[in-house]
Formats: C-alpha cells, structure tokens, sequence
C-alpha cells in the first residue's frame, strides 16, 4: 500500500512487485542458509538472523516520505505538496498530481471511509477482483510446494540431500521469476500476465500429478520428470499471479478506506496461505500425491476464469482513475476493453 501511493502510475507495477521479489530472495537466502548450515548452526541462530532485515527496516523507515495521499487526507494540501516534491522530479507531474488528489479530497464523501465504505456497493467490483487474486494466489499449490516439496520429493524416491536440492532450485526459479515478472509487469499489463502464463500453472500441474500416479522409481525418467513439472509449475505460477497478488490489493481500493482494504487483502492472503498449508497433507492421504496436484491444477483453472470474467487491466492508470473508475462503473473487463482508461485518455478520446 505504502509503495503504491508513492510510485508514478507507470512504474507502480514494477516497484510494488519488488515486494514479491524480495520475498523470493528471503525464500533463497532461507534455502540455502538452510541448506548448507543445518548441521553446522541449528535453528536457534538461523531464526535470530530475521532480526537484520527487520532492523534495517525500522531504522530506514524513520527517512523514508510519507504517502502525499495520505498526508493529504490527514495534513493538507500544502504538506502533501512537499512529500511529493521528495518523490518526483517533474512539476508538470507534480502539479498533475496534487489536482488529482485536491479533486478526490474535494468528492470524498464521509460515508465512503474505514470499514464501512469498504462494503458499499460501488466498491464491491474492487473487492471482489482484488480479494479473489488474493485467494487464488496462495492457493493454487505455490506455497504447498514452497513448503513441502522436499517431504514430496522424498516420496518421489529421492534421498535427502537430493529433495534439499531440488527445494533449493524451487526456490532460484521463485526468486527468477518473480524478478522477471517485476521487470515486465507494467509493460504486459497486470491481468494478460496472469493470462498467459496462468495456463502453463494448469498444464504443469496436470503433468506433475501423472507422474507422480505412476509412482517412479528413484533416479528414473520419471523421478526427472517431477523435478521438470515442479519447475515448469514454479515458473509460471511466480511469474503470473504470484506477481500480481500483492499488487492488486495495493492499487485497486480508494484512499478513504485504503487501510482497511488493504489490511483485509493481507488477511485474506495469509488466511489462504495458512488454509493450504493446514490442509496439504491431509489432501495427499485422501486423494494421493497425484490427485493432489490435479486438485490443485483445479483450482488454477478456476483462477484463470475467474481473471477473465472479474479483474480489469489497471496498468498505466493512476489510483484517482481506478477509484473512478468505481464510481462510474467501468470497473470491469468488457469485450473489446478490459483495461481502465486515465482520465487524460479519455479527454483524448473524446477529442
């Protein structure tokens, strides 16, 4: 949310998405800390590690701007014109902006705050879209393989070092892919990323589930063939949804109830994380491993449908367009135009 209020409308995929990637370095570094020092360290020092990035984090918070949206909302007018002076180097930008938020001050109605405007049904398209990526992002089998993968792989046939090994390459393709999705992400568009590489999720998946019905043996073309799938499902979950899970919820919700919103999207997305998590296993002694991924490829389908019908493309539009957007009910992909129009190309248009 912090991010997104103070990223430019063109590159706010990019920065926000440097969150999921500095998810998949932690999950790396996690990895290989793991990997190399487990005999060597035990848990205790490798838990008290956290404690440097967190550091980092609240000291340098203390010199970072506050959001000029919120400051805003909360300050003024004329505060949130010097925090956004801290962040652009245009004042023909600047001067863009602070029209876009003194005419969103102006319009804001005080029935469309906190929790209670968060449920009014103008919103409603926003919540659906940003809350249902947010499912689906965590359950669709991503963190399922984050976690339990070497116990999977050691089924599989192979020995330990071995499923360490391979968890350690679930990790590189993560960290990867998530990079590569940051880089493009403003550029393809939020939505047709998810389109494209969704299927590839579905697919591998399917495959993944075949090979593991067929029980291979250790060291097998099959066993080979577990790792290929893992990968190719890793690839084209973290590159697609994986990127724009977070993103979504950081962009989609008006700024007079964006705290709230944003607080309900992170729920949502750890109440689905700890939904998968607790449920894994247990999936695997009712339906087997193989039923399991197809379950999961399932789910990925449903995602995939649920993209095309509910969430409309919001790359390039600033966050005043998507919240009006909201208003005027244009909130939503239509045949022949999915994606949100700024304001300034619609005064284009018009001409």
């Amino acid at each position: 949310m912090y991010i997104s209020e103070l990223a430019p409308a063109e590159k706010r995929g990019t920065l926000v998405t440097m969150f999921n990637v500095a998810i998949g370095l932690g999950i790396l570094l996690a990895n290989i800390i793991g990997f190399t020092e487990r005999e060597a360290w035990g848990w205790r020092p490798m838990v008290g590690l956290a404690a440097i990035p967190a550091a980092i984090v609240f000291v340098s918070m203390f010199f970072m701007p506050k959001s000029p949206r919120w400051t805003a909302e909360n300050e003024g007018m004329k505060r949130a014109i010097i925090e956004l002076g801290r962040i652009r180097t245009s004042k023909k930008v600047i001067r863009r902006e602070v029209r876009e938020m003194r005419e969103n001050a102006e319009a804001a109605d005080p029935r469309n705050r906190g929790w209670k405007g968060l449920f009014r049904p103008w919103v409603r398209p926003a919540l659906v879209a940003a809350l249902g990526v947010a499912f689906f992002t965590q359950c669709g089998g991503l963190e399922m393989m984050i976690y339990y993968a070497p116990t999977f792989l050691r089924d599989a046939g192979f020995g330990a070092s071995s499923a360490l090994m391979a968890s350690l390459g679930v990790a590189i393709t993560y960290c990867i892919m998530t990079f590569i999705g940051c880089l493009i992400v403003d550029r393809v568009g939020r939505r047709r990323l998810m389109l494209i590489m969704g299927p590839g999720s579905i697919v591998s998946l399917i495959g993944l589930g075949i090979v593991f019905a067929m029980h291979p043996a250790a060291h097998s073309v099959g066993s080979y063939l577990v790792i290929v799938f893992l990968l190719l499902f890793m690839a084209f979950n973290s590159g697609g949804i994986q990127v724009c899970g977070w993103l979504l919820g950081a962009e989609m919700f008006p700024l007079s109830m964006r705290g709230q919103a944003t607080s309900l999207h992170a729920a949502t997305l750890w109440g689905s994380d700890l939904l998968v998590t607790g449920t894994a296993l247990t999936l695997v002694q009712l339906i087997t491993l193989g039923g399991t991924m197809w379950f999961y490829a399932a789910v990925n389908l449903a995602s995939v449908l649920f993209i095309f019908f509910f969430v409309p493309e919001t790359a390039g539009a600033t966050l005043e367009d998507i919240e009006l957007a909201l208003h005027e009910k244009r909130f939503r992909p239509t045949r022949g135009h999915t994606r949100i129009v700024s304001e300034d190309e619609q005064q284009e248009a018009a001409a």
